[in-house]
């Protein structure tokens, strides 16, 4: 009879019976160093002196028929199993082709290829593998098929069109290949696939055939890039008339598209390297025109460096700002009349740019300017030592009075017509401060510093997207001299007010 602790699921063991016990931890008695240390290398150098040798299976020698016969049956048994437990993994039909391959018995490594599409007739690898064992081993009418329904049932996998091309063109059979390439376009492919059919035909002098197919590609791909393409094989056959033209179609068709800054560009530079420096003139002026000018910042510097070397003075004012495209365009040009010692054009210059916008940057650069013109002047180079400092320091006094002429414009600007700006009057101040101390005994920073604000802290309510308040935030406020005088103003005519409201009530 068993024991009352027996448990059936366990063959009537006690659960203490099942129990997995393990060794007792060996406690260490002595934790002193040893007198020899043993390193890690040499522990591993041992481990490998004493491990075994790999038990490989001996080498079978085959000597006659039915030997190979039972060889042959027992690896294509091995691999049907194999194929039965894991039917999709193509890594298997691939080794199972390939043996069938090396026992030259290419029909049955075809029916095995053939099975393994059924499987998976989209894996593009398992077509590439099985046509290059056709080719490899001279089969071109098998790999023909084989690429040709490829490329029938995945037209998308553009190396499968690549690859029975290059077959078809290292066997000369260059219809044939131009033939691929046909049924290829007719997919529409990426921009690469039109471009290796062009280059198809260059490598053949197939000129007008390229030319042809250049102009299926730009209607296929109408983009910028595709056109400049087209356009730069005109002039690399030594077309100019045809590359011209193909800049003319490609402006009609894309002139408002967002890459057409890069077309106006490269169609400038091609009339630029053909002489043509009206037309590049031309096409420069009426991109500005048409271009959005968040997109021209490219093509403005471009015309740029084109006036600079090959248009006058006027030519250049008249192609840059004379243009009302860019906010702070004419300030490069301002750098150029500097350079050439220009101060009356540079004058006119800022003058025109304020017209236009009273940016807080463009009054500074103004002011910094005139505080700096000393060169205007030179004076007479037969002058004494003594006379030419005395000219020079003169002189720095008339930059000093025309920078702070400036300023007085400015600050005059920002408080009758944009006292809302507040902040951009007082940076204005701020820099007219450090421009007054860097003037040095001829500075004068008791002017600035009657005008400078008073900083306020303040808090104003703050509301959330949906209209709800959400609490407050601190801000800085300016107050200006001329706002505390009127404050003050206030403040005292509310007193009379209430004084004189109050003298009415008591004789009342």
């Amino acid at each position: 009879m068993g024991s009352k602790d027996a448990d059936p699921s366990l063959g009537y063991l006690t659960r203490k019976d099942t129990e997995v016990k393990l060794p007792r931890p060996t406690r260490v008695k002595n934790k002193t160093p040893a007198p020899i240390q043993i390193t890690a290398e040499q522990i591993l150098r041992e481990a490998r002196e004493r491990q075994e040798a790999e038990i490989r299976p001996p080498k079978q020698k085959i000597t006659d028929s039915t030997e190979l016969a039972d060889y042959r049956l027992r690896k294509r048994k091995e691999f049907e199993d194999l194929i039965r437990r894991v039917r999709w993994n193509t890594g298997v039909w691939i080794k199972y082709a390939k043996w069938e391959e090396s026992q030259k018995d290419f029909n049955r490594a075809r029916s095995v290829w053939e099975r393994a599409l059924e499987v998976d007739y989209r894996n593009h690898t398992l077509w590439l593998k099985y046509a290059e064992v056709e080719m490899k081993n001279k089969f071109i009418n098998h790999a023909r098929n084989v690429w040709d329904r490829a490329v029938t049932l995945l037209p998308r996998v553009d190396q499968l069109w690549y690859k029975y091309i290059h077959m078809e063109e290292m066997l000369g059979n260059v219809a044939g290949a131009r033939q691929i390439f046909e049924r290829w376009m007719h997919w529409m492919p990426d921009q690469q696939g039109w471009l290796s059919y062009i280059k198809f035909e260059l490598r053949y002098n197939e000129v007008e055939r390229g030319r042809q197919i250049y102009e299926r590609f730009v209607q296929c791909h109408p983009k910028v890039s595709t056109w400049i393409k087209y356009a730069k094989f005109e002039m690399k056959m030594g077309e100019v008339d045809r590359a011209r033209n193909v800049y003319e179609r490609a402006v009609e068709k894309l002139a408002d598209d967002e890459e057409a800054e890069q077309l106006f560009v490269a169609f400038a530079e091609f009339e630029e390297r053909c002489k043509e420096t009206e037309r590049a003139r031309c096409i420069y002026k009426f991109a500005l025109d048409h271009i959005p000018k968040g997109r021209a910042e490219d093509l403005y510097r471009k015309f740029v460096a084109f006036e600079k070397q090959y248009g006058d003075r006027e030519g250049i004012e008249d192609a840059i700002v004379g243009k009302r495209r860019f906010q702070y365009e004419d300030e490069a040009y301002i750098d150029f009349e500097i350079s050439q010692g220009e101060y009356e054009r540079t004058r006119a210059l800022y003058e025109r740019l304020l017209d236009r916008t009273k940016h807080l940057k463009v009054w500074i650069s103004y002011a910094k300017f005139e505080g700096s013109a000393t060169g205007e002047d030179g004076g007479n180079p037969d002058m004494l030592e003594d006379d030419f400092q005395e000219h020079l320091y003169e002189q720095k006094k008339q930059c000093i009075q025309r920078a702070r002429r400036v300023f007085e414009k400015a600050i005059n600007y920002y408080r009758t017509s944009a006292p809302e700006l507040k902040e951009e009057r007082a940076m204005l101040l701020e820099e007219w401060l450090n421009m007054e101390s860097s003037f040095g005994e001829l500075g004068d920073v008791s002017l600035v510093q009657a005008k400078l604000p008073k900083k306020l802290k303040k808090r104003r309510q703050t509301q959330s997207d949906d209209g709800l308040s959400a609490g407050y935030e601190e801000y800085i406020d300016y107050l200006f001299p001329e706002e505390s005088q009127t404050t003050n103003l206030k403040i005292l005519e509310a007193a009379y007010k209430w004084k004189k409201q109050k003298i009415v009530s008591d004789d009342e």
